[in-house]
């Protein structure tokens, strides 16, 4: 299901981020509002919201290693463990967290090398285009309280768990 079958042409949905929520936009006629166009089937519509969120909340654990595109962190001004390396102590951790989901706060707070550690990891809403590609695929992919397995990036290496 995309929005062709639930919105009628040419209707999208967009965020507003000053608002805080989506609202329906038709690029025709430059015309946006907040409630559905008119014969839009409530429900289908709340349904594919839920499976395709315009805007998602994530946690994260990043590794760096001396092939990430900036090679230091809040815990080394010069990485230099391989990605190979990166990754398995990635899997050392995605262990503990099969074990127990609910430390990856904790997790984030000791280890990652994103300076979202401060928050356990907590990287807040974003939507798309707003992350790298191969991060945000992964996220968008996710259900609330689904951690991710080991995603790479231009960063380093990853594992994401969706809060929201």
């Amino acid at each position: 299901m995309d929005t062709e079958s639930i919105l009628p042409e040419p209707w999208t949905i967009r965020y507003s981020r000053s608002k805080k929520r989506e609202y329906f936009f038709n690029p025709e006629t430059k015309a946006s509002q907040w409630e559905a166009p008119e014969g839009v089937d409530e429900d289908k519509l709340r349904s594919f919201l839920e499976t395709h969120p315009l805007r998602v909340r994530c946690l994260h654990l990043l590794i760096k290693h001396k092939e990430s595109r900036r090679p230091a962190s809040h815990r080394s001004e010069d990485i230099t463990i391989s990605k190979e390396e990166a990754i398995e102590e990635l899997k050392g951790y995605q262990e503990k967290l099969k074990n127990d989901p609910t430390l990856f706060e904790e997790l984030a707070k000791e280890r990652s090398d994103c300076s979202s550690f401060k928050r356990g990891g907590d990287l807040g809403y974003f939507g798309k285009g707003e992350m790298q590609p191969s991060f945000e695929k992964a996220a968008f992919k996710l259900k609330i309280n689904e951690i991710s397995d080991i995603v790479e990036s231009d960063s380093g290496v990853h594992l994401i768990k969706r809060v929201a």
